[in-house]
């Protein structure tokens, strides 16, 4: 493999609750950060793959914090620097109820100002993959703008690009989302979705289909190859005409935030280094289970956590997060 793979995208100062509790509850956060290109730029620099982020942020402590963490990962780092609007803050606080609930605060936010200006000449062209995601689709027009701009310019230069359509009913409805997102998926090499985001974008309502048909009809729109990401039922993919299934990787889950971009990283680091689809399943599957052992979107997990045994109740890899309020 030559060259870096591309992401772009916007990344938050992320503040989660220490304890158990809604955040009037709560006495102390950590600092963080989090979005999630950046976290598959990181997952792929773990792997051995560079990678390099592009975003815009605020020229403000929250700016500086975003780019010192990707940077101090090992990504390249293009940020933009905004003078006009700040870096998006978001908050994540684990329920009573064992839900994690994630809300943003990124109304006009410099991230959600990216702009297809804001990727250099020759970025895209000289990238190995170029990795895109539905968030961005969805931020704003002119960061949608920014993502056909970059695939124009991948086309061109023959560069293959993913797709990880992370939808978020927040940001846009269910008809506009379906169509861009099936826009994308038709240029691109892979697709990643959840189950439920795949029948988003293939028009299904029903919720018995089976995942086999799921993933081949969404690799069919997708150049033919798709991923499926079931949680705690595992993956399926369908690619070039040939189904895998992967079953979870058992592992004590303490925050599944972040475990969907992991995944992505895994499979995208295998498939670039060669390997077939059932090995890069089988990464993907580990990558995203280890990701679900720490309380971050994206900070190095324990390898040895995978040879931990836990109790049955415990290996549910399902996200159960709740996308709160979306200030835009």
């Amino acid at each position: 493999m030559t060259g870096s793979v591309l992401t772009f995208g916007e990344t938050m100062l992320l503040l989660t609750g220490r304890d158990v509790g809604a955040v009037p509850d709560l006495e102390h956060m950590r600092v963080d950060t989090g979005g999630a290109e950046s976290n598959v730029a990181i997952g792929l620099v773990r792997a051995g793959v560079p990678a390099t982020w592009i975003g815009r942020v605020g020229t403000d402590p929250a700016g500086d914090r975003v780019t010192a963490d990707i940077g101090g990962e090992g990504v390249d780092v293009l940020a933009v620097p905004d003078t006009e609007r700040s870096t998006g803050i978001m908050m994540k606080e684990r329920l009573l109820d064992g839900r994690t609930r994630v809300t943003y605060h990124r109304r006009g936010s410099a991230g959600s100002a990216l702009a297809a200006t804001d990727l250099p000449g020759g970025v895209v062209e000289t990238a190995a993959l170029v990795h895109v995601t539905g968030i961005t689709l969805a931020l704003s027009e002119s960061a949608h703008d920014t993502v056909t701009a970059a695939l124009d310019r991948a086309s061109a230069a023959g560069v293959p690009v993913s797709f990880d359509v992370n939808h978020r009913p927040k940001l846009i409805g269910a008809d506009a989302a379906r169509n861009r997102y099936r826009a994308v998926a038709a240029r691109a090499a892979v697709v990643f979705a959840g189950d439920d985001e795949a029948r988003l974008v293939l028009g299904r309502e029903d919720q018995d289909d089976d995942e086999e048909s799921l993933a081949h009809e969404l690799a069919a729109l997708a150049r033919g190859r798709a991923v499926v990401k079931l949680g705690s039922r595992g993956a399926v993919a369908s690619i070039d005409g040939v189904f895998v299934r992967r079953p979870a990787t058992p592992v004590r889950v303490v925050d599944p935030v972040g475990a969907g971009d992991a995944f992505v990283a895994g499979w995208l680091a295998a498939s670039l280094g060669g390997a077939d689809a059932a090995e890069a399943l089988d990464r993907a599957a580990d990558a995203g289970a280890l990701a679900c052992t720490v309380e971050s979107d994206w900070r190095r997990p324990d390898p040895a956590a995978l040879h931990h045994a836990p109790d049955p109740s415990d290996t549910d890899h399902t996200d159960h997060t709740v996308h709160d309020r979306v200030d835009r």
